[in-house]
């Protein structure tokens, strides 16, 4: 065998070993350069290393409406000497108060008992002292109370002022909680939210290009809601309220409007 004869078979036998080592080497080298790839997008998950380098800013949006809920509370009282009877004669106020409120264009599912009591009345009665002495005076049972209390909600505004009127002229013993509300607020504070996230996002992006860094990632979003709806409106029978007259005037209920309110704090990651 000559010499070209045995480098071509030398050269046979290590072309298999040769080309198995390069492809190890190439395997080895895709698979490194996954997990490189793989540790340096860890980053950008929930799961992956915690950010260090962070700014934290916050955002306000505000959205005004008109209400279009009107709600009220009832309340009827009557004492007498025996339960039934008081409770009769506060039954029969509160059906006819029902009753009105129902020809008023009242639903049934807009008329609710929020409130149902009945108490016990005493008298309190001294005993006449004698000698220097005073004995302790004794309870005495006078009757008892009946308390009944309806949440109304009035779903067209301009009737809120001759419903409080309507109800006090059938013996309501007080009329309180006048508030105004809007029925259906998930789209407005959708759109307070939103405006709130603008803000928050235009902050970041302008204290970012101060600051010189890159905004990467939210790592972190916190919103409380607010708002502002007008004062509650009262009034009834007895002890510092006005007293309602036989025939009272509708008073005027206005109903302003009402601020939708929504801050946020977004965190980000910086580079």
């Amino acid at each position: 065998m000559d010499e070209r004869t045995a480098d071509k078979i030398i050269l046979a036998t290590h072309w298999p070993r040769t080309m198995a080592a390069t492809a190890l080497g190439v395997l080895a080298l895709f698979l490194l350069v996954g997990v490189v790839r793989e540790f340096s997008e860890l980053r950008y998950i929930g799961t992956g290393v915690p950010a260090t380098n962070t700014i934290t800013v916050s955002g306000e949006g505000e959205v005004f409406a008109v209400p279009d809920t009107a709600t009220f509370s009832v309340t009827v009282q009557e004492e007498a000497v025996e339960v039934k009877d008081a409770q009769d004669v506060a039954t029969k106020k509160v059906n006819e108060i029902i009753a009105f409120l129902k020809g008023e264009g009242i639903e049934e599912k807009d008329i609710r008992t929020a409130d149902y009591n009945v108490y016990p009345q005493y008298d309190y009665i001294q005993t006449v002292c004698r000698d220097g002495y005073c004995p302790p005076g004794r309870q005495e049972l006078r009757g008892f109370q009946v308390s009944q209390t309806l949440t109304v909600k009035v779903r067209d505004t301009e009737k809120a002022g001759n419903l409080l009127s309507g109800v006090g002229e059938l013996g309501a013993s007080s009329v309180s909680g006048l508030s105004f509300t809007i029925d259906d607020e998930d789209a407005l504070k959708r759109e307070a939210r939103g405006q709130a996230i603008e803000d928050a996002r235009t902050k970041a992006a302008e204290l970012a290009k101060q600051l010189n860094v890159r905004l990467v990632r939210i790592i972190g979003f916190s919103e409380s809601e607010g708002g502002y709806p007008p004062i509650p409106y009262a009034y009834g029978r007895g002890g510092d309220m006005v007293a309602m007259e036989a025939k009272a005037i509708a008073p005027e209920i206005p109903v302003g409007e009402n601020k939708i309110v929504s801050n946020v704090s977004v965190t980000y990651e910086i580079r």
